[in-house]
């Protein structure tokens, strides 16, 4: 065999988050602003690059942290898929990187790390219409089309609302991240009605000129069934 043959391809690692969060009733994603060549200035994805003896779920749990303060075991943290294009970073050939999809709360205001010059949270729907830095905006599109899907097939919605919270707020998570308006009876009916979906806590809360609203939290389940589909004339 000849040493060419035998030759192997050094790579680096990084891990990549896509962390979203409902404020005002919109669906956000966190981006930063690169303070460093290359595509310095330009909006990205948080992330970093994977440290001594780091897994790749360590690592994505520490850019978590440090770019939001929030500790990864109080979340919903899934891989979205690993990128490997050879020419995704300018400064080396070979640097892969695995994606990762947040999902938390009403998350703070972030704070940007060390490579970053600011970090904020945007509106999914400007993100997508904004140029991000090496291949992240089909990272940002493929994290949002899972999401998406999740919300049909798992009980993720409930990983978007705080520890107790009504049917309307769990509506409106579907609404905000599939960008539709549902039908409040029936969802209602689909959501008490799926097997370990929500556990309802014997409380209400007050609402506006309104009847007390029941208060439920998240269930057992992490499949839903039966499964909760969206229309695909919403143009989610």
């Amino acid at each position: 065999m000849s040493p060419q043959r035998r030759a192997r391809q050094t790579v680096t690692v990084t891990a990549d988050l896509v962390i979203l969060t409902i404020r005002d009733h919109r669906l956000h994603v966190l981006l930063v602003e690169r303070a460093n060549e290359p595509f310095a200035g330009m909006p990205a994805l948080p992330g970093g690059f994977l440290r001594g003896r780091e897994s790749l779920d360590e690592t994505a749990a520490r850019e978590l942290a440090e770019e939001t303060g929030v500790d990864s075991a109080g979340l919903h943290l899934q891989q979205v898929g690993v990128y490997s294009h050879p020419d995704r970073d300018p400064r080396d050939p070979r640097v892969i990187t695995c994606a990762y999809l947040a999902i938390a709360p009403d998350l703070p205001r972030p704070t940007a790390g060390s490579d970053a010059r600011a970090a904020r949270w945007v509106p999914v729907d400007e993100a997508e219409g904004t140029r991000l830095a090496f291949d992240h905006d089909d990272i940002l599109r493929d994290a949002l089309e899972l999401a998406r899907d999740e919300l049909q097939f798992t009980t993720v919605a409930t990983a978007f609302c705080a520890e107790e919270f009504t049917v309307a707020e769990l509506r409106a998570v579907y609404e905000a991240v599939w960008g539709v308006e549902l039908d409040a009876p029936n969802f209602h009916r689909k959501v008490v009605s799926a097997d370990g979906f929500v556990v309802a806590t014997g409380d209400k809360r007050p609402t506006m000129g309104g009847r007390p609203a029941a208060l439920y939290r998240a269930g057992d389940a992490t499949r839903l069934s039966p499964p909760m589909m969206r229309s695909r004339q919403s143009g989610a």
